[in-house]
Protein backbone atom coordinates (compact mmCIF):
# COMPACT_ATOMS: atom_id res chain seq x y z
CA UNK A 1 0.00 0.00 0.00
CA UNK A 2 1.82 3.72 -0.94
CA UNK A 3 1.86 6.07 1.81
CA UNK A 4 0.26 9.21 1.26
CA UNK A 5 3.12 12.31 2.16
CA UNK A 6 3.40 14.52 5.33
CA UNK A 7 4.50 17.50 4.74
CA UNK A 8 7.44 18.56 7.23
CA UNK A 9 7.45 22.02 7.67
CA UNK A 10 10.75 23.31 10.07
CA UNK A 11 10.25 26.47 12.07
CA UNK A 12 13.37 26.43 14.08
CA UNK A 13 14.81 29.37 12.42
CA UNK A 14 11.81 31.39 13.40
CA UNK A 15 9.98 30.17 16.14
CA UNK A 16 12.70 27.71 17.64
CA UNK A 17 14.64 31.57 17.41
CA UNK A 18 12.05 32.67 19.87
CA UNK A 19 13.25 30.70 23.01
CA UNK A 20 14.96 32.87 25.12
CA UNK A 21 18.68 33.73 24.76
CA UNK A 22 18.31 31.57 21.82
CA UNK A 23 19.05 34.45 18.50
CA UNK A 24 21.20 33.25 15.68
CA UNK A 25 23.19 34.97 13.23
CA UNK A 26 22.72 35.08 9.84
CA UNK A 27 25.60 32.65 8.94
CA UNK A 28 24.67 30.60 11.91
CA UNK A 29 20.94 30.21 9.93
CA UNK A 30 22.34 29.36 7.03
CA UNK A 31 24.43 26.66 8.31
CA UNK A 32 20.83 25.19 9.86
CA UNK A 33 19.47 26.05 6.50
CA UNK A 34 21.63 23.81 4.97
CA UNK A 35 21.71 21.14 7.67
CA UNK A 36 17.57 21.05 7.01
CA UNK A 37 17.88 20.93 3.69
CA UNK A 38 20.41 18.17 3.42
CA UNK A 39 17.64 16.57 5.81
CA UNK A 40 15.20 16.89 2.97
CA UNK A 41 12.95 18.62 4.97
CA UNK A 42 9.69 20.13 2.83
CA UNK A 43 9.63 23.79 3.91
CA UNK A 44 12.09 25.52 6.10
CA UNK A 45 10.31 28.50 8.03
CA UNK A 46 13.29 31.10 7.32
CA UNK A 47 12.01 33.74 9.61
CA UNK A 48 10.25 36.51 10.19
CA UNK A 49 11.41 39.25 7.70
CA UNK A 50 10.01 42.50 9.16
CA UNK A 51 11.24 41.65 12.93
CA UNK A 52 14.60 43.33 11.66
CA UNK A 53 16.72 43.82 8.98
CA UNK A 54 18.98 40.87 10.45
CA UNK A 55 16.03 38.67 10.05
CA UNK A 56 14.90 39.99 6.56
CA UNK A 57 18.83 39.69 5.75
CA UNK A 58 19.31 36.06 6.84
CA UNK A 59 15.55 35.07 5.30
CA UNK A 60 17.04 36.58 1.78
CA UNK A 61 19.98 34.85 2.27
CA UNK A 62 18.55 31.42 3.09
CA UNK A 63 16.63 32.02 0.26
CA UNK A 64 19.48 32.87 -2.30
CA UNK A 65 21.19 29.72 -0.96
CA UNK A 66 19.08 26.70 -0.20
CA UNK A 67 17.09 25.05 -3.73
CA UNK A 68 15.91 21.69 -2.55
CA UNK A 69 13.22 22.92 -0.05
CA UNK A 70 10.65 25.63 -0.23
CA UNK A 71 11.33 28.82 2.17
CA UNK A 72 9.40 30.70 3.93
CA UNK A 73 8.91 33.34 5.95
CA UNK A 74 6.02 34.53 8.46
CA UNK A 75 3.75 37.85 7.85
CA UNK A 76 1.18 39.00 9.76
CA UNK A 77 -1.96 39.55 8.32
CA UNK A 78 -0.49 43.24 7.21
CA UNK A 79 0.67 44.72 3.65
CA UNK A 80 3.69 45.80 5.21
CA UNK A 81 4.44 42.60 6.56
CA UNK A 82 3.14 41.14 3.46
CA UNK A 83 5.44 42.46 1.13
CA UNK A 84 8.78 42.51 3.50
CA UNK A 85 8.40 38.56 3.56
CA UNK A 86 7.29 38.80 -0.36
CA UNK A 87 11.06 40.75 -0.80
CA UNK A 88 12.57 38.42 1.45
CA UNK A 89 11.79 35.53 -0.39
CA UNK A 90 11.86 36.33 -3.88
CA UNK A 91 15.34 34.86 -4.48
CA UNK A 92 13.90 31.41 -3.82
CA UNK A 93 13.42 29.04 -5.80
CA UNK A 94 10.00 28.18 -4.32
CA UNK A 95 8.62 30.95 -2.02
CA UNK A 96 5.84 30.95 0.58
CA UNK A 97 4.23 33.27 2.42
CA UNK A 98 2.82 32.06 5.90
CA UNK A 99 0.24 34.57 7.30
CA UNK A 100 -1.64 34.45 10.42
CA UNK A 101 -4.31 36.03 12.36
CA UNK A 102 -5.66 35.57 16.18
CA UNK A 103 -8.94 33.69 16.02
CA UNK A 104 -9.73 33.32 19.57
CA UNK A 105 -11.85 35.51 21.70
CA UNK A 106 -9.35 36.25 23.99
CA UNK A 107 -6.84 37.38 21.88
CA UNK A 108 -9.14 39.12 19.21
CA UNK A 109 -10.80 40.95 22.55
CA UNK A 110 -7.52 42.20 23.96
CA UNK A 111 -4.50 41.51 21.30
CA UNK A 112 -6.15 42.55 18.08
CA UNK A 113 -9.18 44.18 20.09
CA UNK A 114 -11.28 43.62 16.89
CA UNK A 115 -14.74 42.40 15.83
CA UNK A 116 -14.63 38.71 14.34
CA UNK A 117 -15.95 40.11 11.09
CA UNK A 118 -13.08 42.32 10.85
CA UNK A 119 -10.62 39.84 11.85
CA UNK A 120 -11.95 37.60 8.73
CA UNK A 121 -12.31 40.42 6.55
CA UNK A 122 -8.28 40.82 7.43
CA UNK A 123 -7.32 37.34 6.93
CA UNK A 124 -8.83 37.76 3.60
CA UNK A 125 -7.63 40.59 2.09
CA UNK A 126 -3.68 39.64 3.69
CA UNK A 127 -3.98 36.13 1.39
CA UNK A 128 -5.10 37.70 -1.54
CA UNK A 129 -2.27 40.12 -0.83
CA UNK A 130 0.02 37.01 -0.28
CA UNK A 131 -1.21 35.37 -3.56
CA UNK A 132 -0.25 38.79 -5.47
CA UNK A 133 3.38 37.98 -4.75
CA UNK A 134 3.31 33.84 -4.65
CA UNK A 135 1.65 30.95 -5.96
CA UNK A 136 2.34 28.92 -2.27
CA UNK A 137 0.15 30.77 0.45
CA UNK A 138 -0.16 29.33 4.05
CA UNK A 139 -2.88 30.89 6.59
CA UNK A 140 -2.74 30.63 10.32
CA UNK A 141 -5.38 30.84 12.79
CA UNK A 142 -3.24 31.60 15.79
CA UNK A 143 -4.57 30.05 19.64
CA UNK A 144 -6.97 27.91 17.23
CA UNK A 145 -6.84 25.60 20.02
CA UNK A 146 -9.00 27.64 22.29
CA UNK A 147 -11.07 29.04 19.16
CA UNK A 148 -14.51 28.59 18.12
CA UNK A 149 -15.46 25.60 15.83
CA UNK A 150 -17.64 27.66 13.57
CA UNK A 151 -15.79 30.67 12.91
CA UNK A 152 -12.77 28.49 12.56
CA UNK A 153 -14.53 26.58 9.88
CA UNK A 154 -15.87 29.99 8.43
CA UNK A 155 -12.56 31.89 7.96
CA UNK A 156 -11.18 28.74 6.97
CA UNK A 157 -13.31 28.42 4.15
CA UNK A 158 -13.15 32.11 3.28
CA UNK A 159 -8.89 31.82 3.13
CA UNK A 160 -9.16 28.93 1.36
CA UNK A 161 -11.58 30.70 -1.50
CA UNK A 162 -9.18 33.49 -1.18
CA UNK A 163 -5.72 31.42 -2.43
CA UNK A 164 -4.75 29.72 0.72
CA UNK A 165 -3.22 26.56 -0.19
CA UNK A 166 -2.30 25.12 3.35
CA UNK A 167 -4.44 25.48 6.59
CA UNK A 168 -2.40 26.14 9.67
CA UNK A 169 -4.83 24.92 13.12
CA UNK A 170 -2.04 25.84 15.29
CA UNK A 171 -2.25 24.96 19.23
CA UNK A 172 -0.39 28.27 20.21
CA UNK A 173 -0.46 28.29 24.01
CA UNK A 174 -0.53 24.11 24.13
CA UNK A 175 -3.59 23.89 25.81
CA UNK A 176 -5.13 20.75 23.73
CA UNK A 177 -5.67 17.63 24.70
CA UNK A 178 -4.89 14.58 21.79
CA UNK A 179 -7.99 13.07 21.06
CA UNK A 180 -9.76 16.15 21.56
CA UNK A 181 -7.37 18.28 19.04
CA UNK A 182 -7.95 15.32 16.39
CA UNK A 183 -11.00 15.68 16.89
CA UNK A 184 -11.02 19.52 15.70
CA UNK A 185 -9.48 18.90 13.21
CA UNK A 186 -11.27 15.75 11.58
CA UNK A 187 -14.53 18.24 12.05
CA UNK A 188 -13.10 21.46 10.70
CA UNK A 189 -11.90 19.20 7.47
CA UNK A 190 -15.30 17.69 7.24
CA UNK A 191 -17.76 21.27 7.70
CA UNK A 192 -15.54 23.15 5.32
CA UNK A 193 -16.67 22.62 1.55
CA UNK A 194 -13.80 23.57 0.16
CA UNK A 195 -11.29 21.97 2.57
CA UNK A 196 -10.31 19.60 -0.47
CA UNK A 197 -8.25 22.24 -2.07
CA UNK A 198 -6.02 22.54 0.63
CA UNK A 199 -3.73 20.91 2.46
CA UNK A 200 -4.85 21.14 6.43
CA UNK A 201 -1.41 21.78 8.80
CA UNK A 202 -0.48 21.55 12.37
CA UNK A 203 1.90 23.59 14.73
CA UNK A 204 1.78 22.34 18.11
CA UNK A 205 3.15 23.78 21.68
CA UNK A 206 4.43 21.44 24.08
CA UNK A 207 3.56 23.78 27.23
CA UNK A 208 1.80 20.43 28.53
CA UNK A 209 4.44 18.37 27.04
CA UNK A 210 1.47 17.03 24.29
CA UNK A 211 3.04 19.11 21.26
CA UNK A 212 4.05 15.53 19.06
CA UNK A 213 0.87 13.86 20.80
CA UNK A 214 -0.83 16.57 19.05
CA UNK A 215 0.39 16.45 16.02
CA UNK A 216 0.47 12.51 15.22
CA UNK A 217 -3.56 13.05 16.94
CA UNK A 218 -3.88 15.56 13.94
CA UNK A 219 -2.53 13.58 11.09
CA UNK A 220 -4.96 10.55 12.10
CA UNK A 221 -7.37 12.91 11.42
CA UNK A 222 -6.37 14.20 8.15
CA UNK A 223 -3.59 16.41 8.67
CA UNK A 224 -1.24 16.59 6.26
CA UNK A 225 1.34 18.92 6.76
CA UNK A 226 3.24 18.81 11.07
CA UNK A 227 5.14 22.40 11.69
CA UNK A 228 7.73 21.44 14.23
CA UNK A 229 11.12 21.90 15.65
CA UNK A 230 15.11 20.35 15.43
CA UNK A 231 15.34 19.19 19.67
CA UNK A 232 11.50 20.99 20.03
CA UNK A 233 13.44 23.93 20.08
CA UNK A 234 10.62 26.83 20.90
CA UNK A 235 8.72 29.92 22.72
CA UNK A 236 8.18 28.34 26.47
CA UNK A 237 8.04 25.00 26.92
CA UNK A 238 8.88 24.29 22.92
CA UNK A 239 7.52 22.64 19.61
CA UNK A 240 6.74 19.27 18.29
CA UNK A 241 10.15 17.81 17.58
CA UNK A 242 10.84 16.82 14.34
CA UNK A 243 12.88 14.28 15.14
CA UNK A 244 10.10 12.72 17.23
CA UNK A 245 7.66 13.44 14.61
CA UNK A 246 9.49 11.79 12.03
CA UNK A 247 10.55 8.64 13.85
CA UNK A 248 7.01 7.94 14.78
CA UNK A 249 5.26 7.82 11.42
CA UNK A 250 8.06 6.12 9.97
CA UNK A 251 8.39 3.70 12.98
CA UNK A 252 4.69 3.28 13.18
CA UNK A 253 3.71 2.82 9.57
CA UNK A 254 1.19 0.06 9.99
CA UNK A 255 -0.80 3.06 12.22
CA UNK A 256 -0.42 6.36 10.58
CA UNK A 257 -0.15 5.32 6.57
CA UNK A 258 2.23 8.07 6.09
CA UNK A 259 5.69 8.46 5.55
CA UNK A 260 7.97 11.51 4.65
CA UNK A 261 11.14 12.19 2.59
CA UNK A 262 12.85 13.13 5.60
CA UNK A 263 16.73 10.96 5.38
CA UNK A 264 16.79 10.56 8.87
CA UNK A 265 20.33 9.99 8.86
CA UNK A 266 20.96 13.04 9.18
CA UNK A 267 18.71 13.97 12.06
CA UNK A 268 21.63 13.40 15.33
CA UNK A 269 24.08 15.84 13.17
CA UNK A 270 21.25 18.54 12.44
CA UNK A 271 20.40 18.36 16.16
CA UNK A 272 23.80 18.66 17.18
CA UNK A 273 24.74 21.54 15.07
CA UNK A 274 21.52 23.62 16.73
CA UNK A 275 22.71 22.23 20.04
CA UNK A 276 25.98 24.05 19.53
CA UNK A 277 24.80 27.18 18.04
CA UNK A 278 22.15 27.68 20.24
CA UNK A 279 23.70 26.49 23.54
CA UNK A 280 20.97 24.45 24.63
CA UNK A 281 21.92 20.92 25.54
CA UNK A 282 20.12 17.74 24.57
CA UNK A 283 19.12 15.98 27.71
CA UNK A 284 20.60 12.45 27.41
CA UNK A 285 17.10 10.96 27.69
CA UNK A 286 15.52 12.88 24.99
CA UNK A 287 14.22 10.84 22.47
CA UNK A 288 15.92 9.90 19.20
CA UNK A 289 18.94 12.57 20.24
CA UNK A 290 19.50 12.18 23.72
CA UNK A 291 22.42 10.38 24.15
CA UNK A 292 20.64 7.73 25.90
CA UNK A 293 18.54 6.97 23.76
CA UNK A 294 20.13 4.06 22.27
CA UNK A 295 21.98 2.77 25.58
CA UNK A 296 20.81 -0.14 27.75
CA UNK A 297 22.07 -0.30 31.50
CA UNK A 298 19.77 -3.26 32.58
CA UNK A 299 21.40 -6.60 32.44
CA UNK A 300 18.50 -7.75 31.27
CA UNK A 301 18.34 -5.51 28.91
CA UNK A 302 21.46 -5.87 27.44
CA UNK A 303 21.28 -9.45 27.34
CA UNK A 304 18.14 -9.45 25.28
CA UNK A 305 19.85 -7.04 22.69
CA UNK A 306 22.72 -9.04 22.32
CA UNK A 307 20.41 -12.00 21.36
CA UNK A 308 18.26 -10.03 18.90
CA UNK A 309 18.36 -6.47 18.56
CA UNK A 310 14.98 -6.05 18.30
CA UNK A 311 13.57 -7.35 21.69
CA UNK A 312 14.47 -3.71 23.29
CA UNK A 313 14.89 -1.70 20.00
CA UNK A 314 12.16 -0.73 18.29
CA UNK A 315 14.59 1.61 15.53
CA UNK A 316 18.30 1.51 14.54
CA UNK A 317 20.30 3.93 15.95
CA UNK A 318 22.31 3.95 12.60
CA UNK A 319 18.98 4.93 11.25
CA UNK A 320 18.70 8.02 12.72
CA UNK A 321 22.41 9.71 11.98
CA UNK A 322 24.27 8.00 15.73
CA UNK A 323 26.67 6.40 13.53
CA UNK A 324 28.20 9.20 12.36
CA UNK A 325 29.91 10.17 15.67
CA UNK A 326 33.20 8.46 14.68
CA UNK A 327 36.83 9.97 14.53
CA UNK A 328 37.35 12.28 11.47
CA UNK A 329 40.23 13.80 12.28
CA UNK A 330 43.75 13.44 13.83
CA UNK A 331 46.94 16.03 14.79
CA UNK A 332 48.22 15.03 11.65
CA UNK A 333 45.39 15.72 9.47
CA UNK A 334 46.04 18.05 7.05
CA UNK A 335 44.55 22.24 6.07
CA UNK A 336 42.48 20.17 2.93
CA UNK A 337 41.14 17.03 5.37
CA UNK A 338 40.17 19.76 7.62
CA UNK A 339 38.05 22.40 5.05
CA UNK A 340 36.51 18.85 3.06
CA UNK A 341 35.41 17.99 6.20
CA UNK A 342 34.14 21.03 7.28
CA UNK A 343 32.52 21.40 4.05
CA UNK A 344 30.49 18.31 4.58
CA UNK A 345 29.55 19.34 7.92
CA UNK A 346 27.77 22.17 6.08
CA UNK A 347 30.68 24.63 7.47
CA UNK A 348 32.05 27.37 5.20
CA UNK A 349 33.75 30.53 5.84
CA UNK A 350 33.93 33.58 4.17
CA UNK A 351 36.93 34.23 4.30
CA UNK A 352 40.39 32.69 4.46
CA UNK A 353 41.24 34.31 7.29
CA UNK A 354 38.72 32.57 9.17
CA UNK A 355 39.91 29.39 7.62
CA UNK A 356 43.21 29.91 8.72
CA UNK A 357 41.95 30.81 12.60
CA UNK A 358 39.78 27.78 12.27
CA UNK A 359 42.74 25.39 11.33
CA UNK A 360 44.87 26.83 14.06
CA UNK A 361 42.25 25.95 16.55
CA UNK A 362 41.99 22.50 15.42
CA UNK A 363 45.65 21.72 15.53
CA UNK A 364 45.62 23.53 19.34
CA UNK A 365 43.32 20.91 19.89
CA UNK A 366 44.30 18.08 18.34
CA UNK A 367 47.49 18.05 20.56
CA UNK A 368 44.92 17.77 23.73
CA UNK A 369 42.62 15.59 22.24
CA UNK A 370 43.44 12.17 20.31
CA UNK A 371 40.28 11.95 18.61
CA UNK A 372 38.71 14.84 17.04
CA UNK A 373 34.88 14.28 16.29
CA UNK A 374 32.54 16.44 14.25
CA UNK A 375 30.86 18.08 17.66
CA UNK A 376 34.52 19.39 18.05
CA UNK A 377 34.78 20.42 14.32
CA UNK A 378 31.10 22.32 15.06
CA UNK A 379 32.42 23.53 18.28
CA UNK A 380 35.61 25.05 16.85
CA UNK A 381 33.56 26.69 14.02
CA UNK A 382 31.34 28.42 16.56
CA UNK A 383 34.08 29.71 18.44
CA UNK A 384 36.13 31.31 15.24
CA UNK A 385 33.35 33.54 13.90
CA UNK A 386 32.41 34.63 17.67
CA UNK A 387 36.42 35.39 17.40
CA UNK A 388 35.98 36.54 14.38
CA UNK A 389 32.95 39.56 15.10
CA UNK A 390 33.71 42.58 16.73
CA UNK A 391 33.28 42.94 20.13
CA UNK A 392 34.33 45.35 23.39
CA UNK A 393 35.85 42.10 25.01
CA UNK A 394 38.25 39.58 24.35
CA UNK A 395 40.10 36.91 26.73
CA UNK A 396 43.59 37.79 26.78
CA UNK A 397 44.98 34.97 29.26
CA UNK A 398 43.99 34.12 32.85
CA UNK A 399 45.11 31.78 35.81
CA UNK A 400 43.03 30.33 38.61
CA UNK A 401 44.08 29.18 42.31
CA UNK A 402 41.28 26.64 43.38
CA UNK A 403 43.10 24.38 46.23
CA UNK A 404 41.52 22.77 49.42
CA UNK A 405 40.93 24.98 52.35
CA UNK A 406 41.87 28.33 50.02
CA UNK A 407 39.79 31.02 49.10
CA UNK A 408 39.47 30.22 45.17
CA UNK A 409 41.18 32.96 43.21
CA UNK A 410 40.79 33.90 38.99
CA UNK A 411 43.37 36.69 37.50
CA UNK A 412 42.47 37.43 34.32
CA UNK A 413 44.28 40.08 31.42
CA UNK A 414 41.10 41.32 29.13
CA UNK A 415 40.88 43.33 26.09
CA UNK A 416 38.56 45.63 26.37
CA UNK A 417 38.01 48.37 23.93
CA UNK A 418 41.34 47.63 22.20
CA UNK A 419 43.54 47.74 25.85
CA UNK A 420 44.43 45.09 27.83
CA UNK A 421 43.40 45.40 31.91
CA UNK A 422 44.33 42.48 34.41
CA UNK A 423 41.85 42.31 36.89
CA UNK A 424 41.71 39.64 39.90
CA UNK A 425 38.97 38.71 42.06
CA UNK A 426 37.77 35.98 44.68
CA UNK A 427 34.86 33.59 44.81
CA UNK A 428 32.71 30.57 45.90
CA UNK A 429 34.75 28.54 43.03
CA UNK A 430 37.07 29.00 40.31
CA UNK A 431 34.14 29.77 38.11
CA UNK A 432 32.52 32.39 40.36
CA UNK A 433 35.86 34.15 41.05
CA UNK A 434 36.68 34.37 36.92
CA UNK A 435 32.99 35.93 36.40
CA UNK A 436 33.72 38.51 39.35
CA UNK A 437 36.86 38.83 37.89
CA UNK A 438 35.42 40.04 34.79
CA UNK A 439 33.03 41.84 36.23
CA UNK A 440 35.13 44.24 38.72
CA UNK A 441 36.18 45.80 35.07
CA UNK A 442 32.90 45.77 32.81
CA UNK A 443 30.52 46.44 35.31
CA UNK A 444 28.02 45.01 32.92
CA UNK A 445 24.46 45.45 35.29
CA UNK A 446 23.98 42.04 33.59
CA UNK A 447 22.00 39.23 35.71
CA UNK A 448 23.35 36.07 35.54
CA UNK A 449 19.68 33.58 34.71
CA UNK A 450 21.57 30.50 33.79
CA UNK A 451 25.18 28.41 33.46
CA UNK A 452 25.08 25.28 32.13
CA UNK A 453 27.96 22.74 31.42
CA UNK A 454 27.78 20.24 28.72
CA UNK A 455 30.09 17.65 27.36
CA UNK A 456 30.49 17.50 23.71
CA UNK A 457 31.81 14.17 23.17
CA UNK A 458 32.59 11.55 26.01
CA UNK A 459 36.04 11.19 27.37
CA UNK A 460 37.80 13.07 30.33
CA UNK A 461 39.52 14.66 27.42
CA UNK A 462 36.58 15.93 25.78
CA UNK A 463 35.76 19.62 25.49
CA UNK A 464 33.67 21.38 27.94
CA UNK A 465 30.73 23.45 26.56
CA UNK A 466 29.25 26.09 28.16
CA UNK A 467 26.10 27.95 28.19
CA UNK A 468 25.92 31.76 29.91
CA UNK A 469 22.96 33.63 29.54
CA UNK A 470 22.73 37.15 30.72
CA UNK A 471 19.98 39.52 31.60
CA UNK A 472 19.87 43.54 31.11
CA UNK A 473 16.65 45.73 31.14
CA UNK A 474 14.42 42.66 29.61
CA UNK A 475 17.00 41.70 26.72
CA UNK A 476 18.69 38.12 27.27
CA UNK A 477 21.03 36.93 25.56
CA UNK A 478 23.12 33.27 25.14
CA UNK A 479 27.13 33.13 25.51
CA UNK A 480 28.57 30.09 24.68
CA UNK A 481 32.43 28.73 24.75
CA UNK A 482 34.19 25.47 24.32
CA UNK A 483 37.52 24.45 25.68
CA UNK A 484 39.29 20.87 27.16
CA UNK A 485 39.84 23.46 30.37
CA UNK A 486 35.80 24.53 31.61
CA UNK A 487 37.28 27.59 33.79
CA UNK A 488 38.61 28.70 30.34
CA UNK A 489 35.17 27.89 28.54
CA UNK A 490 33.17 29.53 30.98
CA UNK A 491 35.11 32.57 30.47
CA UNK A 492 34.30 32.41 26.62
CA UNK A 493 31.25 32.09 27.48
CA UNK A 494 30.61 34.77 29.47
CA UNK A 495 32.53 37.17 27.38
CA UNK A 496 30.43 36.02 24.34
CA UNK A 497 27.25 37.35 26.24
CA UNK A 498 28.80 40.41 27.29
CA UNK A 499 29.32 41.56 23.77
CA UNK A 500 25.91 40.48 22.21
CA UNK A 501 24.76 42.38 25.23
CA UNK A 502 27.01 45.58 24.65
CA UNK A 503 25.64 45.61 20.36
CA UNK A 504 22.26 46.00 21.92
CA UNK A 505 19.36 45.77 19.49
CA UNK A 506 16.56 43.99 20.48
CA UNK A 507 14.71 41.83 17.88
CA UNK A 508 11.03 42.59 17.69
CA UNK A 509 9.05 39.36 18.88
CA UNK A 510 6.37 38.27 15.91
CA UNK A 511 3.44 38.29 17.89
CA UNK A 512 4.44 41.31 20.16
CA UNK A 513 3.87 44.07 18.20
CA UNK A 514 0.65 45.63 17.79
CA UNK A 515 -1.66 43.93 14.66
Amino acid sequence: MSKEHLVIFDTTLRDGEQSPGATMSRAEKLRIAKALEKLRVDVIEAGFAIASQGDFEAVKGIAENVRESTICSLARAMDADIDRAAEAIRPAERPRIHTFIATSPIHMKHKLMMEPDQVVEQAVRSVKRARNHVDDVEFSCEDAGRSDLDFLCRIIEQAIAAGAGTINIPDTVGYAIPEQFGETISRIMNRVPNADKAVFSVHCHNDLGLAVANSLAAVENGARQVECTINGLGERAGNASLEEVVMAVRTRQDHFGVDTRIDTQHIVPASRLVSTITGFPVQPNKAIVGANAFAHESGIHQDGVLKHRETYEIMQAQDVGWHTNSLVLGKHSGRNAFRSRLLELGIQFETETELNEAFTRFKALADLKHEIFDEDLQAIASDTRQTEEDGRFGLVCMQVCSETGVIPRASVTLLMDDKEHKVEAEGSGPVDATFKAIESLVDSGCNLQLYSVNAITSGTDAQGEVTVRLERGGRIVNGVGSDTDIIIASAKAYIEALNLISRGGVRQHPQGADV
